[in-house]
């Protein structure tokens, strides 16, 4: 790479890291990058993962007062997201580069109409299951979806933030910033289990890795103190219109 390739990634990483942890949606940023280059689609994607790792632990390390009083609920639904990341990144490796293309922008807009009717759904199912009885990790449904998620992050992970937020806003009795914690813990462990079977099983461009990786640390810290600051609506609305303008990029592309 040249030095104004390696500062396009790196400028890439540093905006990915924070976009994942308001988020999510910041592998449409990187991997467009790594394609410009010129590098492959499978190994853009690899590389992207393992680089984006150590800035979902810079954002996960920045909501650490949020995620108190949470870890049973991190626990299980991180086992969903664990189990889901490793098959995903299999698929990855043995299905063709565009196999997800199709139906990620299904997904997408599915989990932006979650986020907007979260407010009014979630209330729906308190009043159907009554306060006490919502389930503190959001039951079977939840952790179903959760894995679901983990498969595609796993695969391809843009927009992962989105669809974790969208489906654990509805199916959790929590306050959204909070939800958000999760959601960067979540994405950490499906980036992470990804990240070690493609250092094992597939070819790696790790000066990408390197630039996207001290990248992506200095944004999640960024986002973390970005994030924070933002109430419940103005939350939602950012995720709106990150996952309109990702859906509109991953049509055109």
């Amino acid at each position: 790479m040249t030095w104004l390739e390696q500062l396009a990634v790196f400028g890439a990483g540093i905006a990915a890291g924070g976009i994942n942890t308001v988020v999510g949606s910041g592998t449409l940023i990187t991997f467009p990058v790594l394609l410009a280059i010129g590098y492959p689609p499978v190994t853009a994607n690899v590389s992207n993962t393992i680089g984006l790792v150590p800035g979902s632990l810079s954002g996960a390390i920045g909501y650490r007062r949020e995620l108190s009083g949470q870890r049973e609920r991190l626990i299980k639904l991180g086992t969903a997201s664990v189990l889901g990341g490793i098959t995903g990144a299999i698929l990855l490796l043995v299905l063709p580069a565009d196999a997800f293309k199709a139906i990620v922008p299904v997904l997408i807009i599915a989990a932006l109409v979650l986020v907007v009717a979260q407010p009014a759904l979630a209330r729906r199912i308190k009043e159907r299951r009554g306060t006490d009885q919502v389930p503190a990790h959001g039951g079977p449904i939840l952790f179903a979806a959760i894995f679901g998620t983990g498969v595609y992050g796993g695969y391809f992970g843009a927009a992962q933030g989105v669809l974790l937020l969208g489906l654990m806003g509805v199916f959790l009795n929590e306050d959204m910033q909070r939800i958000n914690a999760v959601k960067n813990v979540l994405a950490m462990l499906v980036n992470g289990v990804s990240a070690i079977l493609f250092m094992i099983l597939a070819d790696v461009a790790w000066e990408v890795v390197a630039l996207i990786a001290v990248g992506s640390i200095i944004g999640g810290q960024l986002g973390a103190k970005v994030g924070r600051r933002l109430p419940p609506n103005v939350l939602r609305g950012v995720i709106v219109v990150v996952g309109t303008i990702a859906v509109v990029r991953l049509l055109m592309s």
